[in-house]
């Protein structure tokens, strides 16, 4: 067999640590299409199947993990050799941050960290899925919510996070006005966690006896409050933003503390890096202030 050509080999690499053709194609700066062909043609040299192809992306055969196992370390160290010679590489920082927690809490406070340091270029990467900085050399940092425990990385705890109970105006208005504790004749909304039995549990409230629907997705649950159709105990960093502008209605004053909480979550790697240190001091400020205000158990905006 002739010599594979490199890029061949790195596209490979890229695909299989993104599970996205785009997302590699656009770190090659390459189309969707000319990726997709060198693949095939990666394949039909070797005789075998490299990647399953799906709806959702690629995963990889059997025969493609073999091969990223073998050759997925050396692209690792070129990476890290080049990357001292990268000029502006210490000031550009990659975060991968979850879409609710990026539009509710990062980015209304980014005018504060361009304020704070102008030299650091941000990337966002919105993402749902846990980062596997080992497959994606890309991303520096991840800001994630849970109970601090990802496998080889650090994590440094940012804040906690409370549940209330929250509605749309227009539930609050068609049940006459804001309920007591009891939240009794209201119509439930079941959450992917199953906060309600612990809420239940704290405030001494009896649970339906059904719900009016359930959801496993808190992007979903969150839709249908604010379509009115019932009420669901809201995360109250994603919900704040929507709370303060009139859209949902907090129903008590009670808030439950939860056991997860957020993170900046890293590898070692990112620590000799300039920029995610400037980055990670100011979210640790940032956070420290949050915090502070919300221990406080202010009342919510009506």
């Amino acid at each position: 067999m002739s010599r594979l050509p490199l890029s061949q080999l790195q596209g490979f690499v890229l695909v299989a640590r993104t599970g996205k053709l785009a997302r590699a194609a656009e770190q090659l700066n390459l189309t969707v299409s000319a990726l997709s062909h060198q693949i095939r043609n990666l394949e039909e040299r070797l005789g075998r199947s490299l990647f399953d192809r799906g709806p959702r992306g690629v995963t990889l055969t059997t025969d493609g993990a073999s091969l990223l196992e073998a050759i997925g370390h050396h692209f690792e160290g070129i990476e890290h050799a080049l990357g001292r010679f990268e000029g502006r590489h210490q000031d550009s920082v990659t975060l991968s941050v979850l879409p609710s927690v990026a539009s509710s809490w990062l980015v209304p406070r980014l005018p504060r960290l361009v304020a704070a340091h102008p030299e650091l270029e941000l990337s966002l990467h919105s993402s749902v899925s846990v980062v596997d900085f080992d497959r994606d050399a890309t991303i520096d940092c991840a800001f994630r919510y849970g109970l601090g425990s990802w496998p080889r990385t650090k994590a440094d705890r940012l804040f906690g996070e409370f549940i209330v109970p929250i509605a749309s105006p227009s539930l609050v208005r068609k049940m006459g006005g804001l309920p007591d504790t009891s939240l009794k004749g209201w119509p439930l909304l079941g959450d992917p966690s199953g906060r309600w039995n612990d809420w239940a549990e704290q405030f001494g409230m009896p649970l339906p006896s059904r719900y009016v629907a359930r959801f496993d997705n808190t992007e979903h649950l969150q839709r249908a409050v604010l379509e009115g159709l019932g009420v669901a105990l809201g995360r109250l960093v994603m919900a704040r933003s929507l709370i303060e502008c009139g859209a949902l209605t907090v129903l008590c004053t009670e808030r439950m503390r939860v056991a997860e909480a957020y993170y900046l979550v890293y590898p070692k790697r990112s620590e000799a890096h300039t920029g995610f240190g400037r980055l990670r001091e100011w979210l640790l400020a940032e956070a420290a202030d949050y915090e502070a205000g919300i221990a406080e158990n202010r009342p919510l905006p009506a």
